[in-house]
């Protein structure tokens, strides 16, 4: 892969670094196609890892990339960007920027699985299916012979009869439970007899009336005589 760094001197606060490539390369998420482009860090003091990316003349921000810092023991004399390896077809990405003299510089992180951004390459789109429409007129109503509404007629009385066959006729709805009589309650008390009990024979009493006035007689006779 081409790429030509010219590093801008001017300003060591940005790190502006002029960046051009021959064929497309990614950075993380962004696709960049061949051409120039302009490498700074944002203008800010609580975070030197905020890469911006701008066309060649910096009239139009890219992208802004937020990196994490990157530690290599030797520095060199110019500008150098490293890049993982791809599949074939696919763009390179960039893996690291470091600005000359630095010991510290620029890394862009990616997830584990990344989705690969292909190359801009020209193709063809295949021709779209041809439609075709097909119009279909409605049919004319026949008109409706005697014999043929007889037997329409005669369908329909048999559909009627195999349908009232086929439903089970309706089943009587279950007898209504009888209630039980409740069970007599004992009286409180006995029934009085309707009549009293006869005796065996009212001779005895006859007899004992007897002796009882005899003896009563006799009494008296003894008074008198006394």
């Amino acid at each position: 892969m081409g790429v030509v760094v010219h590093p801008a001197q001017a300003d060591q606060w940005d790190k502006k670094t002029i960046l051009t490539v021959n064929q497309p390369i990614q950075v993380k998420e962004r696709l960049l196609e061949p051409g120039t482009y302009v490498f700074k860090l944002l203008d800010s003091s609580s975070n030197r890892h905020i890469v911006q990316i701008f066309n060649s003349d910096q009239s139009r921000i890219i992208d802004t990339v937020l990196a994490i810092p990157n530690y290599r023991l030797e520095p060199t004399g110019d500008s150098r960007f490293a890049f993982w390896e791809t599949p074939a077809g696919n763009a390179k990405a960039m893996r690291a920027w470091f600005y000359p003299g630095d010991n510290f510089g620029q890394e862009f992180p990616y997830p584990k699985h990344f989705i690969q951004l292909e190359a801009s390459v020209t193709t063809i789109a295949p021709p779209a299916p041809m439609s075709t429409q097909i119009e279909t007129q409605p049919a004319e109503p026949q008109a409706v012979t005697e014999p043929q509404a007889m037997t329409q007629e005669t369908q329909k009385e048999e559909e009627q009869q195999e349908l009232a066959q086929a439903t089970p006729p309706p089943q009587p709805p279950p007898p209504a439970a009888t209630p039980e009589p409740p069970p007599p309650q004992p009286s409180a008390e006995r029934a009085a007899p309707e009549s009293l009990p006869k005796t065996s024979s009212p001779y005895p009493l006859i007899g004992l009336a007897g002796f009882l006035s005899v003896g009563l007689y006799g009494l008296l006779r003894l008074r008198r005589s006394s």
